[in-house]
């Protein structure tokens, strides 16, 4: 009986062996982040400030300068760019927006975009979970204009945000290196 007990027991822990904790993965060079609109909802929510969903989260990676060039550089102009690194960036949507004046429905997409020079054509597609530069443009839904100014300033880290304008307005903004691409997003 004790016999049977110990083979037991042994065999109970080789199989939960490949339960065992994994070392965690190193640092990602390219942090994954999160941006709301409205921005900072989830500190308001925490506030009893906000009572509903957010307008949109944006989940994206945020890849570094470090030195190099990016436009003309590593985002080729006139090519397809993921808008950010890793995992295609993805935006959900709690309600149905209008985004350059064009009705987006309510859902989950990713975003690429085209840059050229002072305009980038930003493209929402209904393909999801893509690691890479994965695109389908049969699924692409939506395509708009944004326009691009250049910065004094360089902004190090790839960053994409909502700007408030005024009630239910906003700009999406784009920044990186010492371009800022925006659009208007409303509700």
């Amino acid at each position: 009986m004790k016999k049977q007990l110990v083979y037991i027991l042994f065999l109970s822990l080789i199989s939960l062996s490949p339960f065992a904790q994994q070392k965690p993965a190193d640092l990602d060079k390219s942090p994954m982040d999160v941006s709301y609109c409205p921005p900072n909802y989830p500190i308001l929510k925490m506030n009893g400030k906000a009572t509903e969903q957010p307008i949109a989260r944006l989940l994206y990676s945020r890849p570094q300068k470090n030195g190099r060039e990016i436009f003309g550089g590593i985002v080729i102009q006139g090519e397809l760019w993921r808008l950010g690194a890793n995992e295609a960036t993805e935006i959900e949507f709690f309600r149905n927006v209008k985004v350059a004046g064009k009705m987006l429905l309510k859902g989950r997409y990713t975003m690429y975009a085209i840059t050229n020079g002072d305009s980038w054509t930003v493209i929402f597609n209904t393909d999801r979970d893509i690691w890479g530069l994965a695109h389908n443009p049969k699924k692409d839904v939506l395509k708009i204009e944004a326009k691009v100014q250049n910065t004094e300033s360089v902004t190090e880290a790839f960053t994409m945000y909502f700007e408030p304008v005024k009630a239910n307005n906003y700009q999406f903004v784009i920044a990186w290196d010492k371009s800022k691409a925006s659009f208007p997003f409303s509700y």
